[in-house]
């Protein structure tokens, strides 16, 4: 939603300039071609709509203020605190997991550079938990339960 919100704040020569050439991964010349304007024009269209995509998003927390927002939230989990895990996820948090099943056991541990959390059973890891946090909430998990991802995790 907050993506369509950028996108209407747009010119319509931007929008087109944007999702074409960096979505669609059409040429600049392309590009041209559609609008009628000249490739470098059409350069710069697409670079301001960057511009304002960036522009829009919120600063990322600092580490300290995730690792503790992904310690809360294990504690709730944990602790099956309904009220308390509610209270840390932003209202359109939305969640990815690659396969299910239950692990006893949570580890904070660094993931993809991030705050995250590993789920193990009986000595191995299960599942790695990675997290979008904004405005001190929680807006994505994401659940790697794929023993092909987690292979790195469960060597050494």
């Amino acid at each position: 939603m907050a993506f369509l919100v950028v996108l209407d704040s747009m010119t319509p020569a931007e929008r087109v300039a944007l999702i074409l050439h960096d979505v669609f991964r059409y040429s600049f010349a392309e590009v041209a071609d559609v609008t009628g304007r000249t490739p470098a024009a059409c350069r710069q269209l697409a670079s301001s709509a960057r511009r304002r995509v960036l522009a829009a998003q919120a600063p990322p927390p600092s580490s300290a203020r995730q690792v503790g927002i992904i310690r809360a939230f294990k504690e709730a989990w944990e602790a099956k605190d309904i009220s308390a895990l509610i209270g840390l996820l932003d209202p359109d948090a939305t969640a990815t997991a690659d396969g299910g099943g239950i692990a006893l056991t949570f580890l904070e541990r660094t993931v993809n550079g991030q705050p995250g959390l590993v789920a193990h059973q009986d000595g191995r890891i299960l599942t790695v938990f990675a997290f979008d946090v904004a405005d001190d909430r929680i807006r994505h998990i994401w659940a790697i339960r794929n023993p092909e991802k987690l292979r790195h995790w469960t060597i050494g």
